[in-house]
């Protein structure tokens, strides 16, 4: 039988035939001799012929593939020969021809898993192990093994996750290759839309959504989450409820037989529907009849009887009596009103010094008949120049500017002296830095800014006012009757900085909009103030989920709004704008807009600003271009830190809408002309990371590109700015200015910090509370508030203002905040006229009324 040499041993070969027979042994074609004898062998019937083979003899064969031996039996009967027995030397290589490769596949993908096992003799068996396990296929059908070795998984499962080794072994070794692992990955599946919520709305349009997860199934091992939007958003319209009104009382029924006549009345003025409210009260009244009118004083009487019926009128005691009461009811009213008189004049006495402006009374729509036709029923519009206080002495006119003071910073939280809530010839008592200095000694008010440039302060009654920190598009509108009557407020508006009050964000969230804080927070509202700041997002609630957060006394954050889904039952209720945010709210506090990305399509707002040196005398020339939040109050800053450095603006600022991509913004300067200038920048671009900008971890982030001019006479400079998102959107801006020319600044704005009292409002006072008082009563033909809120295009937040006291003074408000500087009080009273009030003459103010 064929034998193989392992480790230098030799092998046995052996021969048995019949008894008395010689053996000779033949290798390779030739007698195998002993010591130069030829080996003969006599059989022994046990253990038949024996011969060893060594390795050496087999290597001295040279040039054979194989060394093969033979028996060789002699009788006196004949010869015979055997068959050829093969001796070879046993090996197997180290190396692997080819080894198994790692690999991902996706769930249920066919996996191939190639190995062709190194050269050895005998040939080598293959068996496939995974994660040390012996794989076998007999008891598996979802893997076989190929007649070249290769190891086939049919469909891949989460359990063949794992590392593959392909095991070679003979006679002589075991080999191992290389581990190779295969990750059966999980592409993310969408669920089911659940159902639309209901509207958020109760009245008029608002907002319904629905939601899905990325669960059918989840992805696993780096799989592939799901594309497109987990969250899906619809407007939607609420019929709005109808509370029920009473029609007017019928006349009253004739005296029936029982002494009583009756009258009756309907829900009908208007009607209730879609949830309304019915009518409260009674439906049907009655009353006794008098004696004369009953039938039943007559049919009474008894026969005969002559006297007065004691159930007739009887003249004498009773009369006396009942003219006594009269005159004496009479008296106690009289009493009464005169105690009314006199207390409504000591207090008009003691509030007319917070009587702020004259205007209230002065200005108002001019006396009509008939609508105009160019609808412009206000013909003197409010004094906007003016920044008075208040005054102390009689009336004057709402132009006349004699004696007017401008808002100054007033004291915050000091009682006024003597206890006295009277101002004094327009003048607070401190100035700007007094206050901020006073107002940092209180614990909660430690971490506040004391940058008077950026922080308004102001002292107000219930009749309102304003405060609004300059060229910062931060405001706050404070109407009238906000603060109680009787009261008065220190109020302050300041603006924080971010590196000196970071927010906690997480995930894909950023800051939209500054962090401002107006109080003192606890102070007792009325109703809600309107806070108005600017904020860099899209503006598309489809791409975010905006938060509105405020910070409590121990210092923590916490979310208060989320945009889109307000409740009228909550202290805070916000207009989102494409640029600006209006806030109304009932408390004061620090308070900042954060947005979180539903999708890498939602983008926030950068605005680009370049800035230079202002002079040159060297050959080096430095551009600035600042990244940073579209919002006014980052480019104030910016704008008062490069009048610091001496810089200058040398272009327009632009707006870039930066994605949530997780790329980079890269910037660069192209297109310089060679012969004049050149780039010291080694690099062809320069990166912002990612997380710098959408994080806002610095407030206003910058690059400076040096470049370097070839003569000192050379002042002209024309080139290209890139700015692109990595694998994003980009623009270009073309440069072109005189670096030896001044450019001057963007001019800033000097609109007045604070406002107080009847200049702080387009609208005159008895205007609007007669435009409320009209308008505030439900009309059936809807001619009331609602059509003022569809006329303005406020129709979104008809459940908001359908939720307060007055609507149409909520609704007035918000227009004061929109259209401070460019409203058009004519264009108000147009819309008024339309709505088909003015036949009532509410809006008329005559001298004599005034």
């Amino acid at each position: 039988e064929d034998e193989f040499i392992v480790k230098n041993k030799p092998v046995t070969l052996t021969c048995r035939s019949s008894p008395a027979t010689q053996i000779y042994f033949k290798c390779n074609g030739e007698w195998v001799h002993q010591d130069d004898h030829l080996i003969e062998r006599t059989v022994d019937p046990a253990t038949g012929v024996t011969i060893d083979i060594t390795r050496q003899q087999v290597e001295k064969i040279f040039g054979l593939d194989e060394y093969w031996c033979q028996c060789v039996a002699w009788s006196t009967t004949g010869t015979q020969k055997s068959q050829k027995a093969y001796i070879r030397i046993a090996y197997l290589r180290k190396n692997f021809e080819e080894e198994p490769q790692g690999k991902e596949v996706a769930l249920d993908q066919e996996v191939l898993l190639r190995c062709h096992p190194p050269e050895g003799v005998p040939q080598a068996e293959v068996e496939w192990q995974r994660n040390e396990d012996v794989i076998t296929p007999a008891s598996d059908p979802n893997v076989f093994i190929t007649t070249d070795y290769n190891l086939v998984i049919k469909k891949a499962r989460l359990a063949d996750t794992g590392n593959y080794t392909c095991v070679a072994k003979n006679i002589v070794a075991r080999r191992k290759s290389t581990s190779a692992t295969v990750l059966v990955y999980v592409n993310g599946g969408w669920s089911t839309w659940t159902t639309w919520s209901s509207c958020s709305a109760v009245c008029g349009r608002g907002w319904q959504k629905r939601s899905r997860s990325c669960t059918n199934p989840t992805p696993l091992n780096g799989g592939t989450s799901c594309e497109g939007q987990n969250v899906q958003k619809s407007a939607c319209v609420a019929t709005c409820p109808v509370d029920g009104g009473w029609s007017e009382w019928s006349k009253w029924s004739a005296c029936g037989a029982d002494c009583s006549m009756w009258r009756s009345r309907e829900c009908t003025q208007p009607s209730p529907g879609t949830g309304g409210k019915d009518c409260q009260g009674l439906d049907l009244q009655s009353l006794n009849c008098t004696s004369e009118q009953c039938p039943q004083s007559e049919s009474l009487r008894p026969r005969g009887f002559q006297g007065q019926w004691p159930y007739t009128k009887a003249p004498g005691a009773l009369d006396v009596a009942l003219y006594v009461g009269m005159v004496a009811v009479a008296l106690c009213l009289t009493l009464l009103l005169i105690v009314v008189v006199l207390v409504y004049r000591r207090k008009k006495e003691d509030l007319d010094a917070d009587v702020a402006d004259s205007s209230i009374l002065t200005t108002g729509f001019q006396p009509m008949g008939i609508k105009p036709k160019n609808s412009h029923l206000l013909t003197i519009q409010p004094d906007l120049t003016t920044t008075t206080t208040s005054y102390q002495g009689t009336l004057r006119s709402r132009h006349d500017t004699t004696g007017k003071f401008s808002m100054t910073n007033g004291p915050l939280l000091d009682p006024l002296p003597n206890g006295s809530h009277t101002l004094h010839n327009g003048k607070l008592n401190s100035d700007p830095a007094e206050f901020v200095s006073r107002l940092s000694t209180q614990s909660y008010f430690k971490t506040l800014p004391r940058d008077v440039a950026n922080s308004s302060y102001g002292t107000f009654n219930f009749l309102g006012g304003r405060l609004t920190i300059p060229s910062t598009g931060i405001s706050l509108l404070i109407p009238p009757e906000a603060i109680p009557r009787g009261k008065i407020y220190e109020i302050y508006l300041t603006v924080q900085r971010k590196e000196d009050l970071r927010l906690p964000l997480a995930g894909c969230q950023t800051l939209l909009s500054p962090v401002v804080s107006c109080g003192p927070p606890g102070v007792v509202l009325s109703r809600p103030v309107i806070l108005s700041m600017d904020h860099c997002s899209d503006a598309c609630l489809d791409n975010w989920a905006i938060r509105l957060k405020k910070q409590n006394y121990e210092g923590t954050w916490e979310d208060v709004l989320l945009m889109g889904e307000e409740l009228v039952s909550e202290p805070y209720y916000c207009q989102l704008e494409a640029e600006t945010c209006r806030l109304f709210s009932e408390q004061l506090g620090t308070l900042a807009l954060v947005g979180e990305s539903l999708h890498m399509g939602a983008a926030k707002r950068l605005r680009l600003v370049l800035f230079s040196d202002a002079y040159c005398s060297t050959l080096e020339y430095n551009i600035r271009v600042y990244c940073m939040d579209d919002t006014q109050d980052v480019f104030k800053e910016v704008m008062q830190m490069e009048r610091q450095l001496g810089g200058r603006l040398i272009d327009e600022p632009h707006v870039l809408l930066f994605k949530d991509s997780y790329h980079n913004l890269r910037l660069s300067i192209h297109d310089m002309p060679q012969a004049h200038w050149r780039s010291k920048l080694l690099a062809g671009y320069q990166e912002i990371p990612f997380y710098h900008i959408w994080n806002g971890s610095q407030r206003y982030l910058h690059c400076t590109f040096t470049l370097e001019r070839l003569s000192l006479s050379t002042c002209e400079l024309t080139c290209q700015l890139c700015v692109w998102q990595v694998e994003g959107e980009g623009q270009s801006f073309s440069l072109d200015f005189n670096i030896a020319k001044v450019t001057l600044f963007l001019l800033m704005d000097s609109t007045a910090a604070a406002l107080a009292g009847p200049s702080a409002f387009q609208i005159p006072y008895l205007i609007r509370q007669k435009i409320c008082s009209s308008l505030d009563a439900p009309c059936p033909n809807g001619a009331d508030w609602r059509m003022l809120a569809q006329r303005l295009k406020l129709e979104r937040h008809m459940s908001f203002f359908a939720s307060k006291a007055s609507p149409t003074s909520v609704i007035l408000d918000l227009w004061e905040a929109q259209h401070f500087h460019s409203g058009n009080i004519n264009q108000l009273a147009t819309v008024m006229a339309d709505i088909g009030k003015q036949e009532a003459m509410i809006f008329l103010v005559s001298d004599g009324e005034c």
